[in-house]
């Protein structure tokens, strides 16, 4: 066997390995007993020792140094597998182990802090989770900054710098738009009881109209929505709210988007650096433009209207216009997931100014509930009425995924130039949406973007596929015309 060769079967078992810790990962938050928190959180600890050994293992280094590659798919391969390998050689494994110890048990903490509202009970291992990151962003980072040490892990390549020009650019325009949404008249809203069969059957069918491979994948429930796994295994989750039938419907898109992604991706990539999503940003880019360009269209919610009408009978919206406008509703709320599409990269950048605060020690979690508080009243005039509605919100933090944050408005941006190409490319668009039908879009995102995984860099992969270059301008102009339109600016 050639060094190239040796180094991609013993890649491939490390990938596997991952698939199987992703894998505990989904049982913890959707089927394992609650009781079982403190054995998994061992499990998971040992399983990363052992990736950590594999991915630092000296041979990888050998083989690196030794590998030629074959062809675009190979540089690309040694790229990947290099830049992890040297990512992972700065951290300790006994630091590695402890991040997945903690981290796990977390989540579980989280879980109950958040339906008890109870911020005190959450602090003390969001501190031990908070002082882990610290240390490991610090050696990633060898005296740089390591909160760009820690965002380079879901977006390689991109600074905190150059996100937060990106969000110096959105948020004036994003601002002003809210403010003239605001002050306008109020879309309706769907009112009734949604029953639980009823949202998750619907949510089926959504997933299948978007694309979703029910023979490699499955739908749970879960506190907060999340996809997991790549390849031959992906599983999405949503959850219900009797009250609220959209927070099922357009989180199942949602998550659908992320899966479908990693069940497109070439099957030559198959267990390998690159048979993933390349990074974050670019997997949010499809998650929201299924959710929201195609989800919320008028097209689409025209189809979905009849729909749910079949399911649910009267639910106080009188036609497919009046609900176009109750699904893009505008209107101040707490819950990040929840917000529209004004309204959510705003969440997004009050988040990113807070984390980056906490890894570079200028906030401490002591006085992180004051601060978000604080910051929310300043940003979107509402008082936070309890926990749950803030800083218990989010499963991130208790995760341990410091950086992950800002990839999602960097999805946005992402997608609004997506959206833009996809529109010039695919001239019956919403002929199709309006009868259910994404296969035009997702056959699109399929074959210009999903199926080359982590083929090219984020940018790159995104430059690929819209035929230009991305920025922020794609995205305000369609959500200024799109609100525009709907609130008669």
């Amino acid at each position: 066997m050639t060094a190239y060769a040796e180094l991609l079967s013993f890649q491939r078992e490390t990938e596997a390995l991952a698939q199987v810790m992703g894998r505990l990962g989904w049982d913890q938050e959707t089927v394992m007993p609650p009781g079982s928190a403190g054995q998994r959180a061992e499990e998971m600890a040992a399983l990363e020792g052992v990736l950590h050994a594999r991915r630092t293992d000296p041979r990888v280094g050998d083989w690196l140094d030794a590998a030629k590659a074959p062809d675009e798919v190979g540089t690309a391969n040694l790229r990947e597998i290099r830049r992890r390998y040297e990512r992972n050689r700065k951290v300790p494994a006994s630091l590695a182990s402890e991040i997945a110890r903690v981290t796990s048990r977390a989540q579980g903490i989280w879980a109950e802090a958040r339906a008890n509202e109870d911020v005190a009970g959450f602090l003390p291992v969001l501190e031990q989770v908070v002082r882990l990151r610290r240390e490991e962003g610090a050696a990633l980072a060898r005296n740089g900054d390591p909160y760009d040490a820690l965002l380079n892990d879901y977006e390689p390549g991109t600074t905190s710098a150059e996100i937060a020009a990106m969000f110096g650019a959105l948020r004036p325009r994003l601002v002003a738009l809210r403010d003239r949404v605001i002050g306008a008249p109020e879309a309706p809203r769907v009112t009734g009881a949604f029953s639980e069969q009823g949202q998750l059957c619907l949510a089926n069918e959504v997933a299948r109209a978007f694309g979703y491979d029910f023979s490699k994948g499955r739908l749970d429930k879960a506190v907060h929505p999340f996809s997991s796994g790549s390849g031959q295994d992906v599983r999405i989750t949503t959850r219900t709210n009797p009250e609220d039938p959209f927070n099922c419907i357009y989180s199942t898109i949602h998550e659908v988007g992320h899966a479908t992604y990693e069940q497109g991706i070439d099957g030559r990539h198959f267990l390998t650096v690159l048979g993933q999503g390349v990074s974050l940003g670019v997997h949010e880019s499809q998650s929201r433009i299924y959710e929201n360009q195609l989800g919320r269209s008028r097209a689409f919610t025209g189809w979905l209207y009849g729909r749910m009408r079949d399911l649910f009978g009267d639910f106080g919206i009188a036609d497919e216009d009046s609900f176009y406008r109750a699904v893009n509703r505008v209107s101040a709320g707490y819950i990040r997931t929840e917000s529209d599409e004004v309204q959510y990269n705003l969440h997004i950048l009050m988040r990113f100014d807070l984390e980056q605060a906490l890894m570079r020690g200028q906030v401490e979690v002591r006085d992180l509930e004051e601060a978000w508080n604080e910051r929310f009243l300043a940003d979107f005039g509402v008082a936070v009425d309890r926990p749950s509605n803030g800083l218990l919100q989010d499963v991130h933090w208790s995760a341990g995924l410091f950086g992950y944050f800002p990839t999602y408005s960097l999805g946005n941006v992402y997608a609004g130039c997506l959206h833009r190409a996809l529109r010039r490319d695919v001239a019956d668009l919403d002929a199709q949406l309006s009868r259910g039908d994404a296969s035009g879009a997702v056959g699109w995102l399929r074959e210009r973007l999903q199926r080359h995984g982590g083929l090219r860099e984020p940018r790159a992969t995104v430059a690929h596929a819209a035929g230009f270059e991305p920025s922020e301008e794609p995205l305000l102009d369609e959500l200024e015309a799109k609100y525009g339109d709907l609130y008669g600016l």
